[in-house]
Formats: C-alpha cells, structure tokens, sequence
C-alpha cells in the first residue's frame, strides 16, 4: 500500500517509520526543505531513543523517501501542527486546512484520509468537507476517519506499537479501512472503533484528566512553600490512603499535548469547561510561582548567573514546545537576573532568548542551579548537584 505521511515532526514521522517497516511504501511530506534533505541524507531532526536505526533501515530497504511536494497515494496521514492562533487559547486549524486542500488536489475515488492531529471536536468532519468540495468527489466516494495518536516522548515507537488505538469516522467503513491499515504495526494494543467527533474529544480529555491531576500536584507544592512543609512527605503520607495516588509535582506542565490540548475543550465549550480552564490556569502559574521562590531566595544580588537545568518540557528529549522551563528562565530574565539554560538534548546555542551553556560550565561556575528536568545526563551527576547550590523542582 502507497501511504502519504504529512507532516514529519514527532508524530509523522515515527509513523511513517512504523508502517514503512511493515510493509507500506510511505512517502514522507513536509514544508520544510531543510528536514526533508536531511531524511533523505539519513538523518532524523528529532531525539528520540533508538528511532535513528530504525530510520536507517527503511530508508536504506526503499521504502520510505522524503518529498517537498506531496505525493499520490492510497492512504493520505495528515499529522501537522495544531498550535494556538496568535496569543489566543483557540486551535490555528489553517495547517490541517491547508493539508486537506493539498490531499483534494490529488485525491481519487477511494482513497482513505486520517486525520492524526489532535483537534477540537468537528474538525474531522470540517476536513471531510473540504476534501468533498475541492476535489469535486463526493463525500461517499472516498474514506475520511481520525485517529489521535497517544504516545509519550521518549518511548515513542514501543507505545506506538503496542498501546491501544481509538478510529473514529462518520462511516463504518472508512474506521474499517483505518483499522487495517493500523493493525499492520500494532503489535499488543487493541483498536476501538466509534464515530469521529467521540474520537477527537476523547483524546482531549485524556490529556486534560492528566493536567487536572498534575495541577492538583502543583497546587498542593505552592500551598506546602507557603506553610514551609515538604510536599513529597505531604503526598507520600496522603497517597497511604487506599484510594489516593496524588502525582508528583513540577515545574509545570509543557508540550504540544497537555499544555494546549485542554484549551481545545474551554473553546468550544467555556461555561462548561471550568474545572479544566482552572487546571490551566494553576499548571500556567507555577513556573511563575517559582520564580518568585528564587528571586525570594536570592535577593537583590542580580549578578550571580541562574542557570535552568533542563529546557525541555520533559526529561530526556529536545522538545521544548510550550515549555515551562522557559517560562520560569524568561520569568527570571524579566526580573533583572542573569538567566542561562543547560539541557544536553537541545543543539541550539540560543532557546527562545536564553543563552544554553554545558554542564561542565555550570558546575564549574557560580551559578545558582534550578533543577527543572531530570535528563539522565543531571541524574548521573546527582551528587555534583545536591553538593552545589542547586534547587530541585
């Protein structure tokens, strides 16, 4: 089967990669020239434990190559970016439009669409439409379905392969046809068939019951600062009880899931979304609250450097989309002090203003250290940094 991946960011492109290993032709699209030169020289744009020999072996058997312009196929998989539109909590839906407008130009009748972005409950349906009048077929003679992924950073092709799948689509037959095509690398989980607008809210609602929970972790931490107790005794004592499992606090909550997913819920839905719109609201603080622990902690003195271990939003990966390290690191840098980052999974000299230096600069340093992410690169050196001056979120 000719499968088209849209799209290939952290999503994408583990997706092509699963199913070119399983015997789909995939053809990888993307906008960016840059990313599309390096697949094809053999290199993956993303850190991501054990994908790159996994890359290299589809792409060295032919069945995965990178295009700038989208191919003709069987199977079109949009899986593009979602953000948010300018600095309003509303979904910028214009990539997945702009993909469908793509798909229409070259789809022929009975060609199966997907939609994997996560998006507000109807987009799918919104794609069907124009799909429909782009293309000049009728909505019933080609197949449209949704299929949120629901992996984690960092462990990305084993979740792919082995977690369960929800299809959803306004026609039995296209959640069949996305079924076949799901089960040739699913290798444990089941796939749940049920209808698109079920599909899509049910994956926001995975990530906002996980960010009511990390919010009530990270309210109770500012309370305990408050009364001056320690959180994680707090939270081992309570979590004794039969039916509590409160989870550990943070820095906050970042990425392109849990930090605007919810969002997508309180827009369509703003009178009664409230308990969600306030778990944002508490995750959005906390790197704010932070700050204001540290500037408390170090006075007036603003010459000593403050260094942010871990920009990411996440331990382990270079993905620091929605990050609320950099937050706290800008927060700080308002404030007048001497911000710098150190994550070992990020190339970039400069993240969104902050100058990153390496670890060794750090420890050999002044620096006032705020453990944010707890990469295995910091952990190694545990003792380094509880014997520097080094604050553990």
């Amino acid at each position: 089967m000719n499968v088209s991946v849209i799209g290939l960011g952290y999503i994408g492109l583990p997706t092509a990669i699963a199913l070119a290993m399983n015997g789909s032709k995939v053809k990888g699209f993307d906008v960016s020239e840059d990313v599309v030169k390096k697949l094809n020289r053999g290199q993956i744009h993303i850190v991501e434990a054990g994908l790159q020999p996994l890359f290299e072996q589809v792409l060295k058997n032919g069945m995965f190559q990178a295009f700038d312009t989208l191919q003709e196929s069987d199977v079109y998989i949009i899986s593009v970016p979602t953000p948010f539109k300018n600095d309003e909590k509303i979904a910028d839906l214009s990539y997945v439009e702009q993909a469908a407008r793509s798909v229409a130009a070259i789809l022929k009748e009975g060609d199966l669409v997907i939609l994997e972005s996560t998006v507000p409950p109807t987009t799918t349906r919104t794609m069907t439409d124009i799909l429909e009048q782009e293309s000049g077929l009728a909505r019933d003679r080609f197949y449209t379905a949704h299929c949120p992924e629901r992996v984690m950073p960092g462990n990305i092709m084993y979740e792919m392969q082995n977690n369960d799948r929800i299809i959803g689509a306004e026609r039995e037959e296209s959640a069949l046809k996305s079924k076949a095509l799901y089960e040739t690398f699913l290798r444990k989980g089941n796939i749940f068939l049920t209808d698109d607008v079920m599909a899509e809210l049910c994956k926001l609602v995975e990530n906002s019951y996980r960010d009511v929970n990390i919010a009530f972790a990270n309210e109770l931490s500012m309370i305990c600062s408050k009364l001056r107790i320690d959180t994680k005794e707090l939270i081992q004592l309570a979590n004794r009880h039969p039916r509590v499992n409160i989870l550990s606090p943070g820095v906050g909550v970042g990425g392109h899931c849990l930090a605007v997913d919810p969002y997508f819920i309180v827009e369509r839905f703003p009178k009664e979304a409230q308990l969600i719109h306030a778990a944002r609201t508490v995750n959005t603080f906390k790197p704010h609250f932070l700050a204001e622990k540290i500037a408390c902690k170090l006075g007036e003195t603003k010459e000593r450097p403050v260094t942010i271990l871990g920009m990411s939003y996440k331990p382990d990966i270079d993905d620091f989309r929605e990050s609320p390290s950099v937050v706290l690191a800008k927060a700080l840098q308002d404030r007048g002090y001497l911000v710098r980052g150190c994550d070992p999974n990020i190339k970039e000299d400069i993240v969104e203003g902050i100058p990153m230096v390496s670890l060794e600069q750090v420890l050999s340093g002044p620096d006032f250290l705020v453990l944010a992410q707890k990469h295995k690169e910091f952990m190694d050196r545990r003792q380094e940094l509880e014997a520097a001056d080094c604050l553990c979120v």
